[in-house]
């Protein structure tokens, strides 16, 4: 039996293969320059000059472990083609060794997704296995963002998984580290850090003073070694705060050129409302000189009328956010839950985050999928935007509670409320995409970004605070 679930579940992946394999000529973003940088930063200069290089706009700013993750498949890439890593010659390089290089390293890193799917759905009954291989390894938020725009989510995603799945089996000491390696990859995954830290405390730490103690010496040297690891040459050559400094570039301004439909998109709108009306009654009311609405970086986040939000709020009030879960992990630290509680953390972070970008509701689309795939799979039939699969919510904890180390049967259903947002997302996109230029044209092109923003705000909001409600109750 175990034999055949893992045919079936590398018989998911080699038909996503497949596809992306056929995705290779498809269009790519700029980040696809960013990565073949990348490359040439850790192949053609000494680790002590990577995250000072500025020959390229595209400058290393992701943690450690990734710039050697860059510097091990570089060694490949010379080997193909010399110029995909020459730090000059090879700027805006696209040449088709380039294109195949850069997309297969994507798919085969997808391997570590593989593995933490395979994990966390060994002790999973049939059909909710199958849905879950389905929405995670057909996942097309992955599908678009790594293989078609171009990033390494899915490797990332997989790390996370298998950490998770770790955490569920009980095997605490396994899972930080993972976590930890997840961190030393990408730093944006530290959203869920209170959740592990509380979690892990509690379950794996809180167990007399002589075990405890033993068991917060051993976690904390884990930790400790796994970013010693990543940052330690960087302390040795004393450049750790340019590493920092790139990692969290806080100048980029509170919103992404591209609004994520979070909270700030209403602080956005209630901002320009009033200085509208403010205007309109007399009152002189500065505009500031970058426009969010022209979807335009700044280096801050310009409001005529409401405060100026900083880092720090934001940080503030996603821990406010993430407060109840930690409270929950503490008093009933159960293994069965910590998934969800993650997924709950990045959908803090996604809502209350500085200079989200929308491809960051990943982080808790996939974990969801994992935890309550019945429900996103009735979503994705209702719409075909996949990442607004996080209305997948929580089944009922008593279930969880009954079965000790059991099967725990979804209870799942789509109110009036679900169905008419839908509903209303599918004429959004109709309004955006089809009458907005036929009757408008170029006027007020900034207006269908707002709508989709505006409305998927509301959905994820929505959705925050069901799962809040769960939490609490």
């Amino acid at each position: 039996m175990d034999g055949d679930r893992r045919h079936l579940l590398l018989w998911f992946f080699a038909a996503a293969t497949a596809v992306k394999l056929l995705l290779i000529p498809s269009y790519r973003s700029t980040d696809f320059e960013v990565h073949r940088n990348w490359l040439a930063i850790t192949h053609s200069l000494p680790l002590s000059e990577w995250y000072f290089d500025e020959t390229s706009q595209w400058t290393l700013d992701y943690p450690p472990f990734f710039a050697y993750f860059e510097r091990f498949l570089s060694f490949f890439a010379r080997l193909l083609d010399p110029k995909i890593v020459d730090l000059h010659k090879g700027l805006d390089y696209s040449a088709d060794s380039v294109v195949y290089f850069q997309r297969i390293t994507v798919i085969f890193s997808d391997l570590s997704l593989l593995l933490g799917v395979y994990r966390l759905t060994r002790k999973v009954e049939t059909l909710k296995r199958n849905l879950i291989c389905v929405l995670v390894v057909w996942s097309p938020g992955l599908l678009m963002v790594d293989h078609v725009h171009f990033q390494y989510n899915g490797f990332l995603l997989g790390w996370l998984l298998l950490s998770v799945s770790f955490l569920q089996d009980g095997r605490d000491l396994i899972g930080g580290f993972l976590f930890a390696v997840v961190l030393c990859f990408k730093h944006l995954f530290a959203v869920a850090a209170p959740v592990y830290f509380v979690y892990l405390l509690r379950h794996y730490c809180w167990a007399g003073l002589a075990t405890g103690l033993r068991r917060l010496v051993a976690l904390g040297s884990v930790v400790v070694a796994v970013f010693a690891a990543a940052f330690g040459p960087f302390i040795y050559n004393g450049q750790i705060q340019q590493v920092i400094s790139r990692m969290f570039p806080f100048g980029r301004g509170l919103c992404h050129a591209y609004w994520a439909p979070n909270f700030w998109v209403f602080y956005i709108i209630l901002d320009k409302g009033l200085a509208f009306t403010l205007r309109k009654l007399g009152f002189d009311v500065q505009v500031p000189s970058a426009s969010f609405t022209g979807g335009l970086v700044g280096d801050s986040s310009p409001f005529a009328v409401l405060p100026q939000i900083t880092p720090l709020t934001t940080f503030v009030m996603v821990l406010l956010a993430i407060t109840p879960c930690l409270i929950k992990a503490w008093k009933k630290p159960q293994p069965g839950l910590v998934g969800r509680w993650i997924a709950y953390a990045y959908t803090c972070g996604f809502l209350f985050g500085w200079h989200v970008h929308e491809k960051a509701s990943l982080h808790f689309t996939i974990p969801l999928a994992i935890e309550y795939p019945i429900k996103v799979l009735l979503l994705l039939l209702h719409s075909m935007v996949m990442w607004l699969g996080f209305t997948a919510l929580y089944s009922d904890e008593k279930a969880l509670k009954e079965k000790e180390g059991g099967e725990s049967k979804s209870k799942f259903e789509i109110g009036c409320i679900e169905k008419g947002y839908l509903i209303g997302l599918v004429l959004v996109e109709i309004v955006s995409q089809f009458l907005h230029p036929y009757f408008l044209g170029d006027r007020y092109a900034f207006m269908p970004l707002m709508l989709i923003s505006t409305y998927c705000a509301v959905g994820i909001m929505y959705s925050w605070i069901w799962q809040l409600l769960k939490i609490l109750t």
